[in-house]
């Protein structure tokens, strides 16, 4: 099994300045300062593969995780018609930074 790469320095701070956005799904619904984690849009990736550090989201644990109903990885596909497209919000992270 490949292990994983490291982060480069630069996409370490990438990562840090995505994730001290806080979620970007509570702040579109009016919720400022929603701590948030980072989500790596599935978009193009394949099977068991992530993408980019530079094509990431600041989510919220509600917002990401398969545990909770209103989470991406719980049902994508509803997820996306509530909150926009994983490319939307890309955009959109990329805009704010």
């Amino acid at each position: 099994m490949a292990t994983k790469k490291r982060a480069t320095k630069a996409e370490r701070e990438h990562l840090a300045r995505v994730a001290g956005l806080g979620c970007i799904v509570c702040a579109n619904n009016g919720f400022s300062d929603s701590p948030a984690e980072i989500h790596h849009i599935t978009t193009g990736a394949g099977m068991g593969r992530r993408n980019s550090h530079y094509q990431t989201i600041p989510l919220c644990f509600g917002h990401h995780s398969a545990q909770s109903d209103d989470g991406f990885h719980h049902s994508p596909r509803a997820w996306q018609k509530v909150n926009g497209t994983q490319e939307q919000l890309l955009e959109q992270v990329q805009g704010l930074l």
